[in-house]
């Protein structure tokens, strides 16, 4: 069987018919720069709010292109942040309200998704984190002690058996199970939720990369769209714009996907919960059983290219392919014969702090969200719904929540960037490989990694 590289993803099974692109100048109300699930949430909820607002989406190539339809299929709970660094900065319980906040909005997506009948393959089992050597686990312990301390309900530590009665995984030394994930088909949520925002009379103007935002306009090759308010949602594509070069890092993360597995072969692998499932190495994992019984898996490769350049079309290196096999083999000796589909990539923003916002600035009229770091699929249904909020005037829950207004410094020129972050994933390497020669505590290699580059 031959792999398929690039292509965008393998959660898109055909490359999508274009939407017709913005045909001249046009006036609105509201002008959202990308669509993806950022751009797509907040037109949702700004349309709900506002049924007169006139909105108009930019999207460079289809919605859904980007990140939004790459990413691993975690509609999750996880703070796209470091929870304590923002205490330090903003106070404990805003934090607290935070976490809660996306929490709850794992089960807010699946509402709206049927509601508006997107069919997501959208299945509420958790996620599984799993450690493979003492100094994982050490870390794991550490995580689960975390995640209680600041108020994460029903995580649950398991032993080995009860780790093995989920998923047999090769190697499991301990794990723990946080009910606050669902397993998701990426693509089929953001196509979705493009056909639900047009029904609502949002047009989404495709094949329309925006070339310069500015007050109260967002220009393409094609036209200019002129509104009041220019909301930015271009997340891993931010630095492609005028000006935000250094604005938030496009880090590269890569995926694979197996060939459909037998059933008799799931039958001896076990995941019939859709468990989504993560590791605590340095150089971790996260993986998914996919809607049409495959595996798919993710994890770094080449993690920043140089000048903050993006990918071709999500196509990667052979090498990553067959790193990420090697990974998923170790996990899973039992299906070293399951080729594997397809490999593939996708961009995403990471500030120079590692802390995401979501930001109006009304003398401007320019507002933007983003900066996930890996974290974005539940996150952007909190950050549409908030610059919603934001946009309307309306002073809720949402808009004290401590990434409303939140700023990061830029990052460093070239070549420091490149060096940096090429050093800090070489770091990573050598600590999993330290640790996988047992040691029972973090690699002082990842300890002086996360110190200088400030990493959470």
């Amino acid at each position: 069987m031959l792999t398929v590289n690039g292509q965008v993803s393998h959660w898109f099974d055909e490359q999508p018919a274009y939407r017709a692109p913005l045909p001249g100048d046009r006036d609105a109300d509201i002008c959202i720069v990308g669509a993806g699930y950022t751009g797509l949430w907040t037109a949702y909820y700004l349309k709900r709010a506002d049924p007169s607002l006139r909105i108009a989406i930019l999207e460079a190539r289809f919605a859904g292109f980007g990140a939004s339809g790459r990413n691993g299929g975690w509609l999750s709970g996880l703070v796209p942040g470091n929870r304590n660094a923002m205490a330090e900065r903003y106070g404990r319980e805003p934090v607290v309200a935070w976490q809660r906040a996306l929490n709850e909005t794992v089960d807010e997506v699946a509402a709206v998704a049927a509601a508006e009948g997107i069919d997501a393959g959208i299945v509420k089992g958790g996620t599984m984190e799993i450690a493979r050597n003492a100094a994982q686990a050490n870390r794991l312990a550490d995580e689960l002690h975390e995640d209680r301390r600041w108020g994460v309900d029903g995580i649950a530590p398991l032993t080995k058996g009860e780790a093995a009665e989920r998923i047999r995984f090769d190697g499991v030394v301990s794990a723990y199970h946080t009910p606050h994930c669902a397993r998701i088909q990426p693509a089929h949520l953001a196509r979705g939720l493009a056909d639900a925002v047009e029904r609502l009379g949002v047009p989404i103007y495709e094949q329309s990369p925006v070339t310069a935002i500015g007050r109260g306009r967002a220009v393409t090759p094609h036209g200019t769209v002129r509104a009041p308010i220019v909301l930015r949602a271009t997340e891993g594509f931010t630095p492609t714009l005028p000006g935000l070069r250094r604005r938030w890092l496009p880090m590269n993360s890569s995926m694979i996907a197996t060939a459909p597995i037998p059933d008799e072969r799931w039958a001896a692998i076990g995941w019939d919960g859709c468990e989504t499932v993560g590791d605590t190495a340095h150089g971790f994992f996260y993986a998914q059983r996919t809607v049409d019984n495959r595996i798919a898996i993710g994890g770094r490769s080449v993690p920043y290219r140089y000048a903050s350049r993006i990918d071709d079309d999500g196509r990667v290196p052979p090498r990553t392919i067959t790193r990420l096999t090697a990974v998923l083999h170790s996990l899973l000796p039992q299906i070293r014969d399951v080729p594997i589909a397809h490999g593939w990539c996708g961009v995403l923003a990471v500030p120079r702090d590692w802390e995401s916002t979501v930001t109006l600035d009304r003398a401007s009229g320019l507002g933007w969200a983003g900066g996930y770091v890996g974290h974005g699929v539940t996150a952007t249904n909190l950050a549409g719904r908030t610059l919603a909020d934001l946009v309307v005037g309306r002073s809720t829950t949402l808009t004290e929540l401590p990434w409303v207004g939140h700023h990061s410094r830029g990052w460093e020129p070239e070549p420091l960037r490149w060096l940096g972050v090429r050093g800090l994933y070489l770091a990573y390497r050598l600590a999993d490989r330290h640790e996988a020669r047992g040691r029972a505590t973090t690699s002082p290699i990842a300890r002086v990694a996360d110190l200088i580059t400030g990493r959470p």
